[in-house]
């Protein structure tokens, strides 16, 4: 936008003001307070305006909130709503969450009972010592949320409900580590659909809250090691001692999860500057195609990898091979598993990401997108199996397909994400000889009997061609005796 345009935004801003103003003063000077109210209202409006365009640009954490309109569609909606319990305010006054708060005051008394706020107290005074504590901070902890999913709780409400849930919390991903629910009389599969609960957006506490009840638990250590160790039985990936001695306190558990899974960012993306993230036009390059599913990315040669090394989101790149092979280029992928947790984890990164208040890379949604392109249907799962590169505990190869297929609409990825990557694939596509040879191969010997019918094919021409010889070269081979 230009400076003409900005400031005649602003003279007109100013002008309406004024306006307003005069209606005011005639308003105060014949029918006073009836025509004060629609004033004064403008007057609002034109304030709240002034103060959007004077938001500072500063990067601040994202608050915790409700997920994006966009995203609420009516058959998505089932990957935000809690399965057992609520956490946090959002979803607390739900009558048919009321059986999850039986679970989680069992686990609260538990948590408190086990790690003690101070030692020789009775539990009474652990339970005052643990939510004072929060009560100090209340203020602080409320700013964690949006303010519009916390405006029904007074301070003292809303510090209970945190110090319930955050106990609740700790103690589950404390017995899920040590397989103590048995003792709890906790069922496995009020176990496995709390697990999905802890990572919806919804239901997130802010992670301050966690380190306060940590620290006061008298055992902070062996909790910080209990989570690291829940994070890592979710991701399925080790957790790297570089990684988490360089990144930053979490927001809250999801945004534990979501630096977990993708892992740190590679070397070329931190020294690029902002402006590297502009999208990548076709104009650039005429003869750009949007990469291929995994049974044309086979039929073109490309074979499919698991990443070495790591699982991390991140970790997908593309080598080509040198010399002769049926398969001269290898995709790795990092390996995922699916199973019933897959729709409501990723989509609610997705709708974390989508937080208007949350400056990222979107990086676990240009994951999704770019496996949303590799699986268009159930032979392609079928062959990421064989590859090793996905696990299915889901059910069948075409729930997989229809499940990222319907995650991965209209999402948005970073221009940049995984550029290199589809640059080195359709750099491939584009060389003549290697697709060529791969086609012929791909038609002609995939299987043991297309190849046998094809030396078959070989042999017949051979030998034709032998007898073509002799029926027109007959006395070549008698002039040879003589």
């Amino acid at each position: 936008m230009d400076d003409e345009h900005i400031v005649s935004i602003h003279d007109e801003i100013e002008l309406h003001s004024r306006k307003v103003v005069r209606s005011i003063e005639a308003g105060e000077g014949s029918s006073g307070a009836g025509q004060h109210r629609p004033a004064t209202a403008m007057e609002e409006k034109i304030e709240m305006l002034k103060r959007a365009g004077a938001q500072p640009g500063a990067v601040q954490a994202s608050k915790i909130q409700k997920v994006i309109f966009l995203l609420r569609d009516h058959k998505l909606v089932k990957y935000f709503e809690p399965r057992v319990a609520s956490l946090g305010p959002m979803h607390h006054s739900n009558p048919k969450y009321q059986p999850g708060e039986m679970y989680k005051r069992r686990l609260a008394y538990e948590f408190v009972k086990e790690f003690n706020c101070n030692d020789g107290n009775t539990l009474q005074d652990d339970i005052n010592c643990l939510y004072g504590k929060i009560k100090k901070e209340i203020k602080q902890l409320r700013g964690c949320f949006v303010e519009e999913v916390t405006k029904d709780y007074d301070n003292e409400a809303l510090a209970w409900m945190l110090f319930v849930d955050g106990c609740a919390i700790l103690q589950y991903i404390f017995c899920a580590t040590k397989d103590k629910f048995k003792e709890l009389n906790i069922k496995n599969d009020s176990v496995a659909f709390a697990q999905q609960d802890l990572f919806l957006l919804e239901n997130q506490v802010p992670y301050r809250l966690l380190k306060l009840l940590m620290r006061y638990s008298g055992k902070e250590a062996e909790l910080s090691e209990s989570i690291e160790c829940f994070i890592e039985s979710v991701t399925y990936q080790p957790t790297n001692p570089q990684q988490k001695h360089e990144q930053r306190d979490p927001t809250h558990l999801l945004d534990l999860l979501r630096t977990r899974l993708l892992g740190p960012p590679p070397p070329s993306q931190k020294a690029k500057p902002s402006s590297s993230t502009r999208p990548f036009t076709h104009q650039e390059d005429p003869d750009w195609q949007t990469y291929r599913n995994v049974q044309e990315l086979k039929a073109a040669g490309i074979n499919l990898k698991r990443s070495k090394n790591n699982s991390y989101l991140r970790n997908i790149s593309f080598t080509k091979q040198f010399g002769f092979g049926f398969y001269p280029g290898n995709l790795w992928l990092p390996p995922i598993t699916v199973d019933d947790s897959t729709g409501p984890k990723f989509m609610n990164l997705i709708a974390y990401e989508m937080c208007l208040d949350f400056d990222n890379d979107f990086g676990i949604s240009s994951y999704l997108s770019f496996l949303d392109s590799l699986i268009d249907e159930a032979n392609d799962v079928k062959y990421m199996r064989k590859a090793g590169v996905l696990h299915n505990f889901l059910g069948s190869d075409q729930h997989v397909a229809d499940l990222f297929n319907e995650i991965g609409t209209d999402l948005v990825p970073s221009a940049e994400a995984y550029k290199d990557v589809k640059f080195k694939i359709q750099k491939y596509y584009k060389s003549k000889w290697l697709t060529w040879m791969a086609q012929v191969r791909h038609d002609h010997f995939s299987s043991p009997w297309t190849i046998i019918a094809f030396l078959g094919v070989l042999l017949a021409l051979a030998l034709t061609a032998v007898q073509a010889w002799f029926a027109v070269f007959p006395h070549s081979s008698d002039n040879g005796k003589k």
